[in-house]
């Protein structure tokens, strides 16, 4: 992404079909921060986004789990697939407890989060850190070309300084651009989809978008499918103006459908089905 203007961020959310994408997820999370059950039971809501959350993220990274196997299972250390979803699922948990230090140095939360992911399963000298030149990225899903080690340390000062700076882009518009510039880095060695979908949760939370994290755009992420994510992230990889719009606007459906997924919860609670 290049522009001249002194807020970038910003500039993007003017782009054509941008301010529609923005308007509808902020009128979705109106709504569901508005329906009755969030009054009293608002703790159990953001448990169960949490979790589907975590499900739908770790089915991007290829383990596409049932929501009631990921409920019922206590082990993750089995296959890979176990060992992703875990991880996903320490991550959601861990994305609340780091809002106060992404506001003062977000790459400190990156590494943090990697560390979370990784769980002990990666050389302990390559988890929380940049990868190095000539280290190996596991990240099947996305196959764009991997930039070096020294434009991925480059790139991460460069959005820890737009994150520092403050903008006055909506946060859809900013956690579009974390997470899309996390995947088009991949600065681990793995887990990068992962770290970059909390990233983005982060974002939604600390943005005051969603302060109670119960709209888990990473549901809606997995429901539009894996083709269609890497679809618009091309657009995001493009750096064109039309290519920008579609990926934040995929962003911001996923955001939608998530703010569905969380209203289902309210309605079930509200019938005591849940």
């Amino acid at each position: 992404m290049s522009t001249t203007s002194s807020d970038p961020l910003a500039t993007l959310g003017t782009l054509p079909g941008v301010t529609d994408a923005v308007d509808s997820v902020r009128k979705a999370v109106d709504r569901v921060y508005g329906h009755r059950v969030m009054r009293r039971r608002s703790n159990e809501v953001t448990s169960e986004a949490a979790l589907r959350g975590a499900r739908g993220s770790a089915a991007l990274s290829g383990a596409d789990w049932n929501l009631e196997e990921v409920r019922r299972r206590t082990d993750f250390t089995g296959d890979s697939e176990a060992r992703v979803v875990g991880a996903a699922l320490r991550l959601t948990a861990e994305a609340g407890q780091l809002l106060s230090i992404w506001r003062q140095s977000p790459l400190r939360v990156l590494a943090r989060l990697h560390l979370v992911a990784a769980g002990g399963a990666a050389p302990e000298d390559a988890v929380g850190r940049p990868r190095l030149a000539g280290e190996p990225v596991d990240e099947p899903l996305i196959e764009a070309a991997l930039p070096g080690a020294d434009e991925v340390a480059g790139r991460l000062e460069g959005l820890s300084g737009l994150i520092l700076s403050g903008s006055e882009a909506p946060a859809l518009v900013t956690a579009a651009v974390v997470h899309g510039e996390l995947l088009a880095l991949r600065p681990f060695g793995s887990y990068n989809g992962l770290v970059a979908r909390t990233a983005e949760r982060i974002v939604l939370i600390g943005s005051g978008l969603d302060p109670k994290s119960i709209c888990p755009a990473e549901v809606g992420h997995a429901e539009q499918g894996r083709a269609a994510y890497v679809a618009a992230f091309e657009g995001y990889l493009s750096g064109t103006p039309e290519g920008m719009a579609a990926w934040i606007a995929h962003c911001g459906r996923a955001a939608e459908l998530g703010v569905r997924e969380s209203t289902a919860v309210c309605e079930a609670l509200q019938r005591g089905a849940a």
